[in-house]
């Protein structure tokens, strides 16, 4: 079991008097896991691409926060332009946040759209789907929220990559909430009300290996000939992370 001091603190805190929930946590170790991560698959993504994911991981795993323990989240971006889709996937229960971009045959969509799974002890998962219209991560939660959770929120990126979500409740203060801004919400712990809720605790990580991939090759399993066209092995990526594999005939009998 990981150490606590080894994961990233996400702190959940009521902001008092004005009925807003303020979730926040420094990301640059998942950042930085993120790096290795890319580095040891030898993996790159284009600059813009490689930003957006980031800012997934830090608005999923908050948003993670903001909801109830025992769910796991798992966004999917379809984006027109530029033409890529992303996967995110944050747990509490895991104790994990991780993704990927995809850049390669990516279909081209009508419409960018963000699409939510969320599921709970094993339950049949909750859908929904929201149309966005702009390539800013942080809209794309913002217009989620008003659609999908039906209360107004608003994320900012302080420094060092702090990254806070702060989402409306039942009689929130509405003027106070819409003229937010990035000093305000830097100064909160000195001008606000703050109590802290709970303490919740993530890293980087996707928890794929060659054994749980194999069994996902599903059909390709019974035609390997088609799999391998007579190559001794090939390359099989996650589909969570991105991770690279080569699998043999022989692990397909394993």
């Amino acid at each position: 079991m990981s150490n606590e001091n080894d994961l990233t603190r996400v702190e959940s805190l009521f902001v008092r008097h004005r009925n807003v929930l303020m979730v926040r946590a420094p990301f640059c170790d998942i950042f930085t896991d993120h790096y290795l991560h890319l580095a040891d698959h030898d993996l790159r993504y284009p600059p813009e691409i490689d930003h957006q994911l980031k800012e997934l991981y830090a608005l999923l795993t908050l948003h993670a926060v903001a909801r109830p323990w025992a769910e796991t989240h798992a966004w999917t971006v379809n984006l027109r332009a530029p033409r890529v889709n992303f996967f995110v996937t944050a747990s509490s229960l895991s104790i994990n946040v991780t993704g990927r971009a995809f850049l390669e045959d990516v279909r081209e969509h009508p419409q960018s759209t963000l699409y939510s799974q969320v599921t709970q002890n094993g339950e049949k998962p909750r859908m929904s789907t929201v149309e966005l219209e702009t390539s800013n991560p942080f809209d794309w939660l913002e217009h989620y929220y008003r659609q999908s959770e039906q209360r107004p929120a608003k994320v900012f990126e302080l420094p060092d990559e702090v990254f806070v979500l702060l989402a409306a409740q039942p009689d929130y203060d509405e003027e106070w909430f819409e003229n937010l801004d990035l000093d305000q919400v830097a100064q909160m712990n000195d001008t606000e009300d703050l109590s802290p809720l709970e303490n919740r605790f993530f890293k980087f990580e996707c928890g794929c290996s060659l054994e749980r991939i194999v069994p996902a090759l599903g059909i390709w399993r019974e035609r390997p000939e088609e799999l391998f066209q007579g190559e001794p092995s090939v390359e099989i990526s996650c589909p969570r992370c991105a991770a690279k594999y080569r699998v043999t005939p022989e692990d397909l009998n394993s």
